[in-house]
């Protein structure tokens, strides 16, 4: 009988585990990558939607209030700018908890030509991850008038607020200014 050389070959134990040990270290970065590609999705909507809000802050102040009546001949009226007051409410009603929720357009409107989201002219219309606010203190004194533009979620869906962004300004020697960054919660990475 003529024996064979043994031509067939396999890994060893330890290449084989080298193989394991490093597709592990693949998977944990992939892992690691969507779940950032993920919470920077999410917050792309708020930092579009408060800039957004500043801005039509800025552009509320703008807007010329005076009376649209008559003068008398050799009379003037004075401009009359003020920031929008306070919205009643946020939008949506409750935080978002680690899903979109889609607002009640009716809610954009609640306010007048002077106050709220109706005076913002701000209104999202599609479905959202976070709930915005609009406070202003002394909104119609051209010394001290100031906002803040908020927005909360729970973006993992636990119960516990995700951090809180903002956006603020103010009227500085008679002019709206806006802070030149948006305040964002500490534990949120780009």
């Amino acid at each position: 009988m003529i024996r064979r050389p043994n031509t067939q070959r396999g890994f060893t134990l330890v290449e084989l585990m080298i193989v394991v040990a490093i597709i592990g270290i693949l998977a944990a970065l992939a892992i690691y990558g969507v779940q950032r590609y993920l919470s920077n999705a999410k917050t792309g909507e708020v930092k579009t939607n408060l800039g957004r809000l500043g801005k039509d802050a800025a552009a509320a102040y703008d807007r010329e209030l005076m009376a649209g009546t008559l003068l008398v001949a050799n009379n003037s009226a004075t401009a009359s700018n003020s920031l929008c007051a306070s919205a009643a409410a946020a939008v949506p009603t409750t935080v978002p908890k680690g899903q979109k929720i889609q607002p009640d357009p009716a809610a954009w409107n609640a306010g007048d030509k002077t106050t709220g989201w109706a005076c913002l002219k701000f209104s999202v219309n599609s479905p959202v991850y976070y709930q915005y606010s609009y406070t202003a203190t002394n909104p119609t004194n051209p010394a001290t008038a100031t906002f803040s533009a908020t927005a909360v979620s729970d973006l993992d869906g636990d119960g516990v607020n995700s951090g809180t962004w903002s956006v603020s300004g103010g009227i500085l020697n008679g002019r709206m200014r806006l802070t030149p960054t948006m305040t964002e919660p500490s534990d949120v990475s780009e």
